[in-house]
């Protein structure tokens, strides 16, 4: 059996230290947080995220996909924390939640302040 490498110990905390930042009601995407993060790859970050080898608890219905998304067995529980959260939702037939991007998405601040 081939064991899978944990992440860098560096990039997962760069990862949690990003996504712990987005506060209450807003969302970033895998993409930003990648960026962020310096991470190559959304990918990269959800794997990151799935494995959480920091521990730390971290509020991942923050994090969706650029279409404001999460996988199907995560909405039910997503979307109470949004209604708690006042995150903005768009209608969807296509899913139970989905998060309004144009009024949901954080802008980090860059001097970090």
């Amino acid at each position: 059996m081939t064991r899978r490498a944990e992440p860098d110990p560096g990039l997962a905390r760069r990862v949690a230290d990003v996504v712990a930042g987005i506060p209450p009601g807003r969302v970033l995407s895998y993409r930003d947080v990648a960026e962020l993060a310096e991470c190559r790859s959304p990918r990269v970050v959800g794997t990151v995220m799935a494995r959480n080898p920091t521990g730390q608890e971290l509020p991942w219905w923050r994090v969706v996909t650029v279409k404001g998304t999460l996988a199907d067995h995560l909405q039910a529980e997503a979307r109470v924390r949004y209604r708690d959260e006042g995150t903005p939702l768009r209608e969807d037939d296509r899913h139970l939640v989905r998060v309004d991007m144009g009024r949901a998405l954080w802008t980090p601040d860059p001097s970090g302040g």
